[in-house]
């Protein structure tokens, strides 16, 4: 036993004096145990989701359609509908009672969107409104009639079905009449703009819908409180809307009746804008205040088709200008760019260029990741500064130039990002959003060469800030003002981190690319997302992810000293640097010869795999004036002030 002892204590020596001696200015917070700790996922490969981010042979999920008739009541602001819903059962389980959401009780004075509003300024809610909407449900029936007995609490209505809904098929036909009175201001989701020549109603989550019913957790159920977004099952939509006859109706879908809802000189126009690559006016400034630019009836029904879409919405209003252009797919395939927007958003590098904005944004989606779905692509101005449903938009009536390419693009953009690649909005907002501002600076990159491109700085609080919330928390679990960091930019920024300084652009893109390819119409979780991208790319990413998304880590290099192999730098130099925050980062170094002379070394992150501290070598015969880690100031650490070394 003391001989062992001994032979233990002279090899204990003899590493002592094989390692370099540093100095102990700070204390490393790193713990490469912790960093690159096994076990990251929970939930290993089943039949409905597979180990490598796919989903899985036997996957599953459930589908409504609607069939809605509904009208606008422009002297109250009353939508009155009868929504009739085709549920179709596709889960291995029987169903006793369905869910359904009804998003506008949140602007129900006893809603809890309202309730937790803040008395100051919110995006989501004012608790000082005195506006009392939701909705009036009126009736529920089975297709011969029959009541079927249902519950409200809130944003959610429990229908208690008279027979179980079968597994692997089962369908259900109900019929829902409802009113409600829309909100001048929804969340930012919805609303009323007034302008000179009359109101703007910018119209969604204006029908019952059914809550999502998965593999994860059952049925979704999270209350809507404005800012978690959504959820929701994809269907086909036959949609018809019935206005006074001066109104103009846009909606995210094929539009079936266009000689009965346009003039013959509109509907010539709207014909031309199907075949033009170049704006086509349909409804001109100088027409808006014209009696004759409108049908000579009193009211108008539009009828819309939309097919294998979550979600539907519209905007009717006496003051839009219409127009619109032809949008050119990979495919060969058309698509209509069309732009709705009152006089006061016309001219001076503004709404004019929409149209334009939104076939470039999905010209350039569509070539780069996956092909545009919907036969319409509807830009519309209102009071609602910038929300997507598929196929349509909301955005600020008041931007132009930059800030409205930058809305048009990033509104669009969701077309993608979860209207095809379904996630959570619930609970995960940052796979739509911070998917999306991903997407949205490449595209921005390519518009009308780089017209309005900046590169995004890097080194900003939102990515240093140590009391965030972290990334995979629920919106509402997050302060408000933390979400635009949150959910947009930390995770997007993220992105760009592996696409060019963790994995590179090939290996990235092909399998982010894939990940939209296989869960098109689907829904996706982080843990799929996570495993699409190590799969496709081959790398193990368990650190990057607990990291940067499911904690608030911080990252801190520094360079520790620098010294040349046996004190001469004809033999090179010795970078010595140390990781002192949780992250764990690639490391890119530049050293500078007196001669001026720029020497670039790229290490991978796997040096802090069993290491705090880094020892390399640079090649050189001569003398460094400075050192300087990450020199194109791309990574986001928290005190770039000890990223440098410069000679005495």
């Amino acid at each position: 036993m003391m001989k062992r002892i001994a032979l233990a204590s002279l090899s204990l020596l003899a590493l002592s004096h094989a390692l370099p001696a540093f100095s102990q200015e700070k204390t490393s917070n790193y713990s490469y145990t912790e960093a690159f700790a096994p076990l990251f996922f929970k939930n290993n490969g089943n039949d409905y989701r597979s180990a490598s981010g796919k989903p899985g042979p036997a996957y599953w999920q459930n589908a409504a359609d609607y069939k809605i008739k509904a009208s606008l009541n422009d002297q109250n602001d009353q939508i009155t509908g009868t929504v009739e819903i085709t549920y179709s059962n596709n889960s291995p389980d029987n169903m006793d009672y369905l869910w359904l959401q009804l998003d506008q009780n949140m602007f129900s004075q006893d809603g809890r969107g309202q309730l937790i509003s803040p008395l100051t300024n919110s995006r989501y809610g004012d608790g000082n409104s005195t506006f009392d909407g939701g909705y009036q449900i009126q009736s529920v029936t089975d297709v011969n009639g029959n009541t079927i007995e249902h519950i409200i609490d809130d944003t959610r209505m429990q229908l208690r079905l008279p027979a179980s809904l079968k597994s692997k098929g089962g369908k259900i036909t109900f019929k829902i009449k409802y009113q409600y009175t829309v909100p001048k201001y929804g969340a930012d989701r919805t609303g009323i703009l007034d302008t000179k020549n009359g109101k703007i109603y910018a119209i969604a989550q204006w029908f019952p819908r059914l809550c999502v019913y998965d593999d994860i957790r059952g049925w979704n159920t999270l209350p809507y409180t404005g800012p978690g977004e959504f959820y929701r099952e994809f269907g086909n939509y036959q949609v018809e809307i019935t206005t006074p006859a001066n109104h103009i109706v846009v909606l995210g879908g094929e539009l079936l009746n266009p000689q009965e809802v346009f003039t013959a000189e509109q509907l010539k126009r709207y014909q031309q804008a199907q075949r033009s690559d170049e704006t086509v006016i349909i409804r001109s400034a100088e027409e808006v205040s014209a009696k004759n630019s409108r049908p000579d009836k009193k009211t108008l029904t539009w009828k819309y088709q939309l097919n294998n879409a979550q979600d539907i919405a519209w905007a009717s209003s006496t003051a839009f200008i219409l127009d619109g252009a032809k949008i050119n797919l990979p495919s060969g395939k058309k698509s209509l760019a069309l732009s709705a927007y009152p006089i006061e958003s016309n001219s001076n590098n503004a709404w004019e260029r929409s149209t334009e904005y939104t076939k470039a944004a999905i010209e350039i989606y569509s070539k780069s990741w996956f092909e545009y779905p919907y036969p319409v692509a509807v830009n519309v101005a209102s009071n609602v500064g910038g929300m997507e449903y598929p196929a349509l938009s909301f955005c600020g009536y008041q931007a132009k130039a930059g800030s409205l390419w930058g809305v048009t693009n990033h509104e669009f953009g969701h077309n993608w990002f979860p209207m095809i690649v379904a996630s959570n909005e619930r609970e995960h907002g940052w796979m739509d959003e911070g998917f999306n501002t991903f997407i949205n600076e490449l595209a921005t990159k390519e518009f009308n060469n780089g017209e309005y491109y900046r590169s995004q700085a890097s080194r900003s609080y939102i990515f240093t800030a140590r009391n965030l919330e972290p990334i995979m928390s629920t919106p509402q679990n997050m302060k408000e003002r933390n979400i635009g960091a949150l959910v947009y930019y930390k995770p997007a920024y993220g992105l760009k981190l592996l696409r060019d300084e963790i994995i590179g652009s090939e290996r990235f893109d092909y399998a982010f690319k894939k990940y939209i390819q296989d869960w098109a119409y689907k829904h996706p979780t982080p843990e799929d997302f996570f495993k699409a991208i190590e799969n496709g790319t081959g790398e193990n990413l368990n650190w990057f992810w607990r990291g940067w998304f499911v904690n608030n880590w911080q990252m801190d290099q520094s360079i520790k000293s620098v010294s040349y192999v046996n004190n001469n730098p004809k033999f090179g130099a010795l970078i010595t640097i140390e990781n002192l925050e949780k992250l764990p980062m690639p490391v890119t170094v530049e050293a500078t010869t007196v001669s001026g002379k720029k020497i670039r070394k790229k290490l991978p992150v796997e040096i802090w795999e069993r290491n705090t501290v880094w020892q390399f070598k640079i090649p050189t015969a001569e003398s460094l004036q400075s050192v300087q880690i990450d020199p194109d100031m791309v990574m986001p650490d928290k005190n770039p002030d000890n990223n440098s070394w410069k000679a005495n």
